[in-house]
């Protein structure tokens, strides 16, 4: 397989040609990525020339409602679903909320739903509170130790009262890459739905959705180099049967049945410049692909192979210190490049010591407090966490590398 042109991909970036930011390393992607030239641009062209009401018959606001429109047919298609199976709205947190709310009005006292200790809070603290509604909540906990999702575990969880199985692609703090093909298989024998956050998974490449058999998958445009939505894969099946949650006239609409609020217009239509980076990466790389899903998991195979070469050197000096625990898988292969360290030292202060050093990172909770609990890490220090995405250079992993050598 062709390997990645990091120059090339770093030249797509702004960032890396910012003055303000040379010397500095970026490793807080799993906060939120730097955003590719073909998103600034967009956003730049709407709100110079689009800023209007859209889907009017006049030139500005027809090309408006088009770039929107654009941008979740191009995304659909490299996720392998159907253009009206992709919404935006404000964050994943706020669809999670709405689809939360959908649940509580379709199922019954009595009912069951599964979810993690894995997870963001995102994917599981609006869940929970269906519990409130006689909804049954069972937890599919975690191996303390490893912070390992075993699916036979799942298993004894799953039976006829069980209506949803919500877990991650990848965790925040763990790492880990979930079977979410064989998680989401065993939950619809048993007639269960699965809602997959994806939010930590989707920077790494964009999945093929309608391969993996999620039913929901949710991720975030801001985490995939594109402006700040929360973007919603539900499949048509699901999204017909739960009650509309929009403008009762927009009930035959399945991309606006689960998105109340009203679209932040420009953001949806800036989002099509992901699909432009993601299908220019294709061409300077000879991907040659049949369909648009091919193509994005050739580009997803590309991010990835770059990845695992830089994370596993990372997890090398994790492992060969005594003052530190690694949460996670220490092979790169099993996991994302989403590193949390539980460290004798305050994360925080840890943090703000490597800033000192280049290197851009966070510490702290990272909204998976059940996570961290789980796995015995005291809170009050947290967890350093160190992230990077396929744009990340060699030099930068080495800098993070003389740093953490430095600090801890």
């Amino acid at each position: 397989m062709t390997s990645l042109d990091i120059n090339w991909v770093r030249d797509q970036f702004p960032a890396f040609a910012e003055p303000a930011l040379q010397g500095q390393a970026f490793f807080e992607n799993a906060g939120g990525s730097y955003t590719c030239q073909p998103v600034i641009d967009r956003l730049m062209r709407f709100y110079h020339q689009r800023k209007v009401q859209p889907y009017a018959p006049y030139e500005a606001s027809r090309l408006g409602g088009e770039e929107m429109d654009e941008a979740r047919r191009r995304l659909a298609a490299l996720m392998g679903v159907e253009t009206d199976e992709l919404s935006f709205g404000p964050s994943t947190t706020q669809n999670t909320y709405v689809l939360a709310q959908a649940f509580r009005q379709w199922m019954t006292p009595g009912d069951a739903i599964i979810v993690t200790n894995q997870d963001h809070e995102a994917n599981t603290g609006p869940w929970r509170r269906l519990a409130d509604a006689g909804i049954e909540v069972r937890e599919w906990q975690i191996d303390p130790e490893t912070g390992h999702l075993d699916v036979a575990k799942l298993d004894d969880l799953l039976d006829e009262k069980v209506r949803l199985v919500c877990f991650p692609h990848c965790s925040n703090v763990v790492g880990e890459i979930n079977p979410v093909a064989d998680t989401a298989a065993r939950a619809h024998a048993a007639g269960a739905f699965v809602c997959v956050d994806g939010v930590s998974y989707a920077p790494h490449g964009l999945p093929d959705v309608g391969a993996l058999g999620a039913d929901i998958y949710l991720f975030s445009s801001y985490k995939t180099y594109g402006p700040h939505q929360g973007c919603m894969v539900i499949r048509r099946n699901l999204g017909m049967m739960l009650p509309n949650q929009a403008h009762y006239f927009n009930a035959d609409v399945l991309y606006k049945r689960f998105t109340p609020a009203g679209p932040d217009h420009a953001q949806v239509a800036a989002c099509a410049g992901m699909a432009d980076y993601i299908d220019a990466m294709a061409a300077h790389h000879g991907v040659s692909a049949e369909t648009d899903a091919g193509r994005g998991e050739a580009v997803h195979d590309l991010m990835r192979a770059q990845e695992v070469t830089l994370l596993q050197p990372v997890l090398d000096f994790a492992k060969a210190r005594n003052s530190v625990r690694l949460l996670g898988p220490d092979q790169a292969e099993k996991r994302a490049p989403t590193v949390a360290l539980a460290c004798e030292k305050s994360a925080e202060d840890l943090a703000a010591e490597l800033a000192g050093h280049g290197i851009m990172a966070g510490g702290g909770d990272f909204y998976a407090v059940r996570a961290l609990e789980a796995q015995g890490v005291d809170m009050e220090k947290g967890v350093l966490r160190v992230s990077f995405v396929h744009y990340t250079s060699q030099a930068e992993v080495d800098q993070l590398l003389n740093a953490l050598e430095a600090v801890l």
